[in-house]
């Protein structure tokens, strides 16, 4: 029932977002239409470190290689859903890298586990308490993992609905098309242009994202 409950909430809000997005202007009404409904899937039930942790492996890679490594480094630890951060440390790196992280990736995978462990990656519980600004500011700090990431993580862990990662270039290229631009905005206009989408700048995102190319 609590399920069915929260995916009504969802749907409703996707509904009020799509609504106000379309009442932007007339090319936001017209892409609406095209696109449909708003089918953004958060992935909720996942705690911050190993959102993180996925975040990180995905991180400049297409989705298929992106699932080749990850499973690798999934099958080292036979049984469990996803290593603790405990057993991520307890390998040793030559196995991890071996599922073909770079050097750097995996620095910052590691490092993901042990400020886990030391308590500055927050759980889940803990995250649901902070601010999106407090998170970010909380989370850069960790070697690797910069404001696109933890943007990443409001908006597919917690279910963040007001944030616009104004530095994925998916996002200033979709804005450029749906306005016929000869040029992307920078991150910063991007930010600028994205308060006319608040309070809904996640599902103003999710539409950006699916601007086909012309």
């Amino acid at each position: 029932m609590a399920k069915k409950l929260a995916a009504n909430a969802q749907l409703q809000a996707f509904r009020e977002a799509t609504g106000f997005l379309a009442s932007v202007d007339e090319d936001w009404a017209q892409h609406i239409a095209r696109v449909g409904p708003c089918r953004h899937e958060p992935k909720p039930a996942r705690e911050p470190y190993e959102a993180l942790v996925r975040a990180i492996a995905y991180q400049q890679l297409h989705a298929k290689a992106g699932d080749a490594i990850l499973g690798r480094l999934l099958a080292l630890y036979p049984g469990e859903d996803f290593p603790s951060p405990e057993q991520l440390l307890a390998t040793e790196p030559a196995q991890q890298r071996a599922c073909g992280f770079s050097a750097t990736k995996l620095e910052t995978i590691r490092g993901i586990a042990q400020a886990t462990v030391d308590g500055v990656v927050p759980t889940r519980a803990q995250a649901l308490h902070l601010s999106d600004e407090a998170l970010i500011e909380r989370l850069v700090t960790l070697r690797g993992v910069g404001r696109w990431t933890v943007e990443m993580f409001l908006i597919y862990t917690l279910e963040r609905l007001d944030v616009l990662p104004a530095d994925d270039f998916g996002v200033r290229e979709g804005y450029r098309r749906l306005k016929g631009l000869e040029k992307s905005p920078t991150p910063r206009e991007m930010r600028t242009i994205g308060e006319v989408f608040k309070p809904w700048r996640t599902v103003a995102a999710w539409y950006l994202w699916r601007l086909p190319a012309r």
